[in-house]
């Protein structure tokens, strides 16, 4: 599926306790960032302008373990848009399921090298791009 990694959990991606550790989780969003980035946007043509995106905040919930020999797929879409900055919902499922296993919401900003690595508002061509990635759907009550 376009924008959405699935990847088989290995034993390299376990702790002693035979599940994911909570650190890993990070490197799978990352995973799924990359995706959806570049399924959606023309990541070259961005960072040939000097352009690139920074993470400022990452707020994750476990919600349940993921062990050896499960794939998991992770899901990402746009929640919101500020003025300067922007959140990216995250969440990892087991493939093909709906079992929820993982959820991070993602901040992030971007910024311009070529100005002293400064953020640029939300605006303009920046927010015109972005808002062709997905939305994340609500919360179900």
């Amino acid at each position: 599926m376009k924008g959405v990694p699935v990847i088989r959990i290995r034993g390299y991606h376990t702790d002693i306790y035979g599940h994911v550790n909570n650190a890993r989780y990070l490197e799978f969003f990352e995973e799924g960032r990359w995706r959806i980035f570049e399924d959606f946007l023309d990541l070259k043509g961005w960072f040939e302008r000097g352009l690139s995106f920074f993470v400022v905040n990452i707020n994750v919930s476990y919600i349940r373990s993921v062990e050896v020999n499960e794939t998991i797929e992770i899901r990402s879409g746009m929640l919101k848009y500020g003025n300067k900055s922007a959140v990216l919902r995250q969440r990892i499922f087991l493939e093909g399921s709906d079992i929820l296993c993982a959820q991070a919401d993602v901040t992030f900003v971007t910024i311009s090298k070529e100005m002293g690595q400064k953020t640029l508002p939300m605006e303009g061509e920046i927010r015109q791009r972005l808002e062709g990635l997905p939305m994340m759907p609500p919360d179900k009550p």
